[in-house]
């Protein structure tokens, strides 16, 4: 039998065992965390035991990938040298950090080009992915799906195709798509999920979509906004939720919420969409 594979957003502060024992009481089959402070650049020391419980655990579940977010304050492409710095080495840092769980994913935002334009962006986006990357990682890197605000790079799937044409890795790269992120870039996945799904297809391949963000947004199509909503309280609404989850395209893949909500409210929302899934 099949079942929904989906987690939330869990605190990273307490190590691994903790962050999956945490997943177990929400319901959920996978998770994501930070590997470090989101809004910083320290991340919490690695203890091989507790990795070591942690992965224990998780095969005696027979659970699968998770998926790990890179800082919001890492930047490849930024015009701000000190910030490519940081950037590259939390970059260099987190995938020497990832090997401790081998097999899982980390995803990051692709950056924002601050000023240089969308092409310098994205040379300096594939620079950092050929410096760091290694044919021996285990890890798949995931650029997300953005919203497009601003100078971001990744509003659309052409640009996030650039970006891999220019990775000399490009077997470690696949694509985290994020549904706020997408509904707010233009892309109509409440009356034309098939028809995205055809273009993401067509640009990108579908072997490389690996894992779904799945929230619901605040704004209107198109909007270039970015904020998320609870699952079914926002413009892209329960029903296309509903159809998301089941998609022969996504319904394998690990599902991630980052709605505005807390631990009770995530045990709600995988519950509710798991009630949905047509296992």
């Amino acid at each position: 039998m099949s079942v929904l594979n989906i987690g939330s957003h869990i605190s990273s502060s307490k190590g691994y065992e903790a962050m999956g024992k945490q997943a177990l009481k929400l319901g959920a089959s996978t998770f994501a965390f930070f590997t470090r402070n989101p809004r910083g650049g320290s991340a919490k020391e690695i203890v091989p035991e507790d990795v070591n419980r942690y992965r224990r655990l998780w095969q005696e579940q027979g659970y699968g990938r998770i998926v790990a977010h890179a800082p919001y304050t890492m930047n490849a492409c930024s015009a701000r040298p000190e910030v490519r710095r940081f950037s590259n080495d939390t970059f260099a840092d987190d995938l020497a950090r990832m090997e401790y769980t081998p097999g899982n994913y980390y995803n990051f935002h692709p950056g924002s080009h601050t000023g240089q334009g969308t092409e310098e962006g994205i040379r300096l986006i594939a620079g950092m992915l050929n410096v760091h990357l290694k044919p021996e990682q285990t890890t798949t890197v995931l650029l997300e799906t953005m919203a497009g605000k601003g100078s971001e790079i990744g509003g659309s799937f052409q640009e996030l195709r650039m970006i891999l044409e220019q990775a000399e890795l490009p077997e470690k790269i696949g694509i985290c798509l994020d549904t706020c992120h997408v509904w707010d870039a233009g892309y109509d996945i409440v009356e034309n999920l098939d028809g995205v799904l055809e273009e993401f297809d067509r640009i990108l391949g579908l072997p490389k979509l690996k894992a779904v963000h799945i929230n619901d947004s605040m704004n209107p199509k198109g909007s270039h906004k970015d904020r998320h909503a609870r699952i079914g309280e926002g413009t892209i609404g329960l029903e296309a939720f509903k159809r998301i989850i089941n998609h022969p395209a996504l319904r394998e893949l690990p599902f991630i919420l980052e709605t505005p909500n807390d631990e009770e409210g995530w045990t709600r929302e995988i519950a509710l969409l798991r009630g949905y899934y047509n296992d």
